[in-house]
């Protein structure tokens, strides 16, 4: 039985988005209905929509023939996804409020099903302090999100709040669907994540700030493509994703040696610590008036990602490392891609100002042997996906 959603165009310029998103539901077999709200009509017509779906467009609340029909309680039931494209500043504020003065802001609280929120709106509009306060609690609401990715806009400004693109947005419903292609089915898939701890003694350890979010989003993507997955994890404070092996390990010699086996992928997105402490003790160091600073001694860790790339019987058959950089991002990217001998890097800058660390958005650029591919940015997710894409289509 094939999938429906239910599409609510609300008012805004990226409304025209919404008619390339139909052709990419319908292509996939998805049967697609459409709200329009009125400031949507200002920018794309009930006939172009309906030309394109195939189906009846609703416009009104108090409709007789609509109501006898299949009333709005209904349409927002006899679905299997609702998804709003543009979400508005003020569709998403009547939703955070419970308001329900017209057909799409009363079907959307009327509904038992998921709902999807494609925002679009000028930068200052989503930056405010209500937008702000309003996507906080539809999230807390159990409402998903794609976007809003950072870009130009139609008014001119430039940064967060340009809408999604549609093959973006059909991604996300495909994952909310459970209806995503299977790309990476029978491939077994090795992602390592989160950053190592080197100890300097019992109680004490060398680290970085690596959140581990982007490998945990990824080994999530890869198995929602049907991958066979085995996540070897650093100290995080994430919750092991479901239908994944997850291998829990503290130092990088750690790690090394829970990536061992036979893999179709190998992707290393851990922030593994360059060097050890030579001279780690078993016992607590104390102060000591003799000596107030202890002096540490230091010794490399193994490169992980360079002998997995190592050529051989067992080498995956793609092997992807990550630059975390704050300078000159590219460069040094190229430079890893070359020194480590794998065939894709995926650089990014994690300086403090990036926010990466962390945070829940990544800007990332794929360096390989034929060039360099920049993403804009993105939610660790949606880099998670796309890369996976990526991945499968290298295998193919």
């Amino acid at each position: 039985m094939a999938h429906s959603v239910l599409l609510i165009i609300g008012g805004g310029i990226a409304a025209y988005k919404s008619l390339e998103l139909i052709r990419l539901l319908k292509g996939r077999g998805i049967v697609v209905r459409a709200i329009l709200t009125k400031a949507a009509e200002e920018f794309v017509t009930p006939l172009s929509v309906a030309s394109l779906t195939g189906t009846k467009i609703h416009t009104q609340l108090f409709n007789l023939t609509d109501e006898i029909e299949m009333g709005h309680i209904e349409l927002s039931r006899s679905t299997d996804l609702l998804v709003v494209v543009p979400a508005t500043a003020d569709l998403m504020a009547k939703m955070a409020q419970g308001l329900a003065n017209d057909l799409a802001s009363t079907t959307l609280l009327a509904t038992d099903k998921k709902v999807l929120l494609a925002p679009a709106m000028n930068v200052r509009m989503w930056l405010h302090a209500a937008t702000q306060r309003n996507v906080a609690q539809l999230k807390q609401d159990g409402i998903f999100f794609v976007g809003p990715n950072e870009g130009e806009m139609a008014c001119g400004e430039f940064g967060p709040g340009r809408m999604a693109e549609p093959v973006e947005i059909l991604g996300a419903i495909e994952k909310l669907l459970n209806t995503a292609p299977k790309v990476l089915a029978g491939k077994r898939v090795l992602i390592t994540a989160g950053p190592t701890r080197e100890a300097i003694d019992p109680v004490r350890y060398i680290s970085n700030y690596s959140s581990g979010k982007q490998g945990y989003a990824i080994a999530e993507a890869a198995r929602d493509a049907g991958a066979d997955v085995t996540l070897v994890s650093g100290p995080v404070s994430l919750a092991e994703p479901e239908s994944v092996k997850v291998v829990h390990v503290q130092s990088a010699d750690d790690m090394l040696a829970a990536c061992q086996g036979q893999y179709d992928v190998v992707i290393c997105a851990a922030a593994v610590a360059d060097w050890k402490v030579a001279n780690a003790t078993d016992h607590k160091i104390k102060k000591s008036a003799d000596q107030p600073v202890p002096i540490l001694a230091f010794a490399q860790n193994p490169d992980i990602l360079a002998q997995l790339s190592q050529d051989g019987p067992k080498r995956a058959k793609v092997v992807v490392g990550f630059a975390a950089e704050t300078d000159r991002v590219i460069d040094h990217a190229k430079a890893k891609l070359t020194k480590k001998g794998c065939d894709l890097i995926v650089a990014n800058d994690v300086s403090p100002a990036s926010g990466v660390f962390g945070g829940e958005r990544n800007t990332v650029h794929l360096v390989s042997k034929t060039g360099v591919e920049d993403w804009p940015s993105l939610s660790k997710s949606d880099v998670a996906t796309r890369l996976v894409a990526h991945i499968a289509a290298q295998l193919s």
